[in-house]
């Protein structure tokens, strides 16, 4: 198993970074950052108007990196593939406290289970420092690969080739939030660009 955490000060508010965070996978502009991203749909939204706390799903479709080819021969789809990557469903968790200035979201994912679990949990927080102005963002996820457990060394290249992967791709998402975060900080001066 393989776990690993990053922390990203966003230099932006917490109403911002959060709002940037929701357009992340839908704003046109960041579909060739984000091309491992196939699809997104949101499954349900809810308000509790007792809290006033803001609970959502979405699904997440990723296109995995080329999977080694002992996993290959374990996944059809895969194995059909050009590049040996399979498609992967995702279903991410969201809680909005906007009292509290608190977003916690975690990812997991639901096909290939059987072959690799990966959880992600992140949260932002308003920064200790200067909770007015940024914004505290930290993430951890996990990968496991489950088939291979038997077999430590396979199983540990697998999980890290798979944590490097989702390095990048995370370094790819706080790029395009941090995008979205100076457009929305034009806009809300009026002199936002023609795109996003």
């Amino acid at each position: 198993m393989v776990v690993y955490t990053q922390e990203h000060v966003y230099r932006h508010p917490w109403d911002r970074v959060t709002a940037a965070a929701w357009r992340k996978f839908t704003d046109p502009a960041s579909r060739t950052s984000l091309s491992h991203v196939a699809d997104v749909h949101t499954l349900h939204r809810r308000l509790d108007s007792d809290t006033g706390r803001l609970h959502a799903a979405r699904s997440i479709t990723v296109r995995s990196p080329p999977l080694p080819f002992i996993l290959r021969r374990l996944l059809p789809s895969a194995a059909a593939s050009p590049n040996g990557a399979a498609l992967c469903h995702c279903v991410e968790t969201s809680l909005v406290d906007a009292q509290r200035r608190a977003m916690d979201v975690v990812v997991r994912n639901v096909s290939l289970r059987g072959l690799i679990e990966v959880e992600e949990r992140a949260s932002y927080r308003p920064h200790p420092d200067r909770p007015d102005e940024w914004t505290q963002f930290k993430q951890e996820t996990t990968i496991r690969c489950r088939p291979l457990a038997a077999l430590a060394a396979v199983a540990e290249k697998v999980e890290t080739r798979c944590a490097e992967r989702f390095l990048q791709n995370s370094a790819k998402g706080r790029e395009v939030v941090e995008r979205i975060c100076r457009y929305l900080e034009a806009e809300s001066a009026g002199a936002a660009p023609s795109a996003v």
